[in-house]
């Protein structure tokens, strides 16, 4: 696990019992233990099974956690994902956030294997966009990848993306986007990719004459995006974005575009409905 998932983890435990659980340390002995299954309710893709057991390790090393199934799996109701034994005081304490975590993982990489399933044979590849929860993002990015989804940039500072709201700043100041691109090239290294979001067709020409790596074609229509990939000719890989859902997806796909880029595997996903039954013995 990361520093940066343990990090997430330890401010989520922090947040959820800053003073300790009050209620375990006066209703449940001290000495009592506890064994928990975790089991699906309904069918989904598993994600985040890994984080679920380092959140029961960083409550209370003692804690012992068997996985049954691995991140990327599927899975149907009443499977055995995994088995918790531990101190009891100490299991419900983690419950909750490990559950928390797990469900939110496992819905995300569930709705992204829905829309990898839609574009199958195709060439086009599904990604995740910046939509992600504040702080959670690490984990939501595995999440899309465990669903079989890919990543885009993980942040601002990892590619330089130019949309419209940056296309307005050079058009108020009569930069021409051609030249814009140009410059901006000659300011980065060479290992960093240049990606532009267009949103018009005769937009196209100028931004991958220009130099471009990528060319987002904006809200599209499908013939839109048809006459966009022939236009770029190979120049460029072409993403597709907006108005991106399951009912749209496949036809985006056969377009023949190289990506398509999803918000809705982060924004929209629902978590996934799984159980923990707990046995407390004393």
């Amino acid at each position: 696990m990361s520093d940066a998932a343990d990090d997430i983890i330890r401010r989520a435990l922090a947040e959820d019992a800053p003073w300790g659980d009050i209620t375990s340390e006066v209703f449940v002995p001290e000495g009592a233990r506890a064994t928990a299954t975790l089991s699906p309710r309904e069918p989904g893709v598993l994600s985040g099974i890994r984080v679920f057991a380092r959140v029961f390790d960083l409550v209370d090393p003692s804690i012992a956690v068997s996985l049954q199934a691995a991140d990327g799996d599927r899975f149907e109701p009443g499977a055995v994902l995994a088995t918790v034994d531990g101190p009891a005081r100490s299991v419900l304490r983690a419950e909750r956030i490990a559950l928390n975590l797990a469900q939110r993982m496992s819905g995300i990489a569930t709705l992204t294997a829905r829309f990898v399933a839609a574009i199958e044979g195709t060439d086009a590849r599904i990604t995740d966009t910046r939509k992600t929860t504040p702080g959670l993002r690490i984990l939501e990015r595995q999440a899309v990848r465990d669903g079989g989804g890919h990543n885009h940039r993980f942040s601002l500072s990892d590619a330089v993306l130019a949309k419209d709201n940056h296309l307005a700043v050079l058009a108020a100041q009569g930069v021409s986007l051609g030249d814009a691109i140009r410059a901006a090239r000659a300011q980065l290294g060479h290992t960093t990719r240049l990606e532009v979001e267009v949103d018009r067709l005769d937009q196209v020409e100028e931004v991958v004459s220009a130099g471009v790596d990528i060319i987002m074609l904006d809200n599209f229509s499908t013939d839109e995006l048809v006459a966009g990939v022939a236009l770029v000719a190979g120049r460029a890989v072409v993403e597709a974005s907006g108005g991106v859902n399951l009912d749209t997806i496949a036809a985006i796909a056969a377009t023949g575009v190289d990506v398509i880029s999803v918000g809705a595997l982060t924004h929209s996903a629902r978590a996934i409905d799984l159980g923990l039954d707990v046995e407390i013995r004393g």
